[in-house]
């Protein structure tokens, strides 16, 4: 029996993975698997060997902070690979974790094929670590078309797939009237998946919405959040006395809610192509420690934090980085939205064009033969 193992280091990659190995299990029921993951490559009945919150790290100042307990944990993730002896590893994103992984297990057991799903961000910085790449990766997938120059320069295997998440798939639909009563207009709000990430963006929120209540009545805010932040959020919400906001963390759910939204608000990573492609406008924030910051800014090379933007070179979606991530700010850009209709479509517009380009409707389908014929 052939065996794969299946690498990620955080939630939205074990959230890419399912969808890839959800359809590999599909056309090929004879493969053994093993996994550093999390809900979703456990609901395919995948093992993980450890928790994922145990290598879920933020910033640089974090990474910095905790380098012994990741550099154990890398070992360790290296050694059950080993044990394991798969045909593949599969990695998924997180490069500074799954990356360093891979290059090791591939100096130990060569003949271990390495996939790599999500290529590094190249593209923003660090486009020197190509040559690194090379000399352990046998394959990269890629999301977005525009990344295959760089790997071919190199004369590195890649193929682009399409963004899985942006595929459309046929579910049956889910009546959220339990959830969200009296028809109200809901804006979908998307703090982050790490525990670092929504402390810091919770309070700025939460203000945010005592501003809207003085002005907007009919508005429900729905907080997306994950299983194991869900119920914190929840607390948070009832400890302010917020009668018109909820928390939900059930992904069929999540997408529901979200086709139903007049506007979003999400911390800027993968979701904001979700937002794009459910014809929802947006803006996107984020904040971070200020030294991460300015690490961050001497490292980058590109003027926006979002793809969206980035693909257009223009500022398409609003970004409040930073400083000028504040509940004002957010009150302000949302409001001038409800005001001016017309920006709302444009901004639809826009983005619908650009996300075509990241399209193919069968990522997975492409991911999933890619490691049928690796085996």
């Amino acid at each position: 029996m052939k065996k794969i193992f299946i690498l990620t280091g955080e939630p939205s990659g074990d959230k890419l993975a399912y969808k890839v190995v959800s359809k590999l299990k599909q056309s090929n029921s004879d493969i053994e698997y093993l996994c550093v993951g999390g809900v979703h490559l456990n609901s395919l009945g995948i093992k993980s060997i450890y928790d994922l919150k145990e290598i879920t790290y933020i910033g640089f100042t974090s990474v910095l902070l905790n380098i012994f307990k990741i550099k154990k944990k890398i070992d360790e993730t290296v050694e059950k690979i080993i044990q394991f002896k798969p045909d593949i590893l599969f990695s998924v994103d997180s490069p500074d974790f799954t990356l360093r992984v891979a290059e090791k297990v591939k100096k130990i057991n060569p003949n271990i094929k390495t996939i790599h799903f999500v290529a590094p961000q190249v593209w923003v910085w660090r486009e020197h670590r190509l040559k690194k790449l090379k000399k352990f990766l046998d394959h990269v997938l890629l999301l977005f078309p525009f990344e295959k120059k760089y790997f071919d320069r190199r004369n590195i295997q890649s193929t682009f797939i399409g963004h899985p998440l942006l595929e459309t798939i046929d579910r049956n639909k889910i009546d959220v009237t339990q959830i969200i009563k009296e028809h109200k207009k809901i804006i979908s709000i998307f703090p982050g998946s790490r525990g670092s990430e929504v402390k810091i963006l919770m309070p700025i929120l939460i203000d945010f919405i005592k501003m809207m209540n003085k002005k907007h009545k009919d508005i429900f805010y729905v907080f997306h959040s994950t299983s194991e932040y869900n119920k914190s959020i929840q607390d948070r919400l009832l400890k302010e006395g917020f009668t018109n906001c909820g928390s939900i963390f059930d992904e069929k759910i999540k997408s529901e809610i979200l086709k139903c939204s007049i506007f979003a608000i999400a911390k800027s990573g993968t979701v904001s192509l979700e937002i794009c492609n459910a014809k929802v406008p947006s803006i996107i924030i984020y904040k971070m420690n200020f030294i991460n910051y300015l690490i961050v800014k001497m490292l980058v090379k590109v003027k926006f934090a979002n793809i969206i933007n980035i693909a257009a070179d223009e500022e398409i979606i609003p970004e409040l980085i930073q400083s000028k991530c504040n509940s004002k700010n957010i009150y302000n850009k949302i409001d001038s939205f409800f005001v001016n209709k017309q920006s709302i479509k444009n901004q639809i517009d826009k983005t619908e064009k650009i996300i075509k380009n990241f399209k193919t409707n069968k990522s997975s389908e492409i991911a999933a033969s890619i490691l049928t014929s690796s085996l």
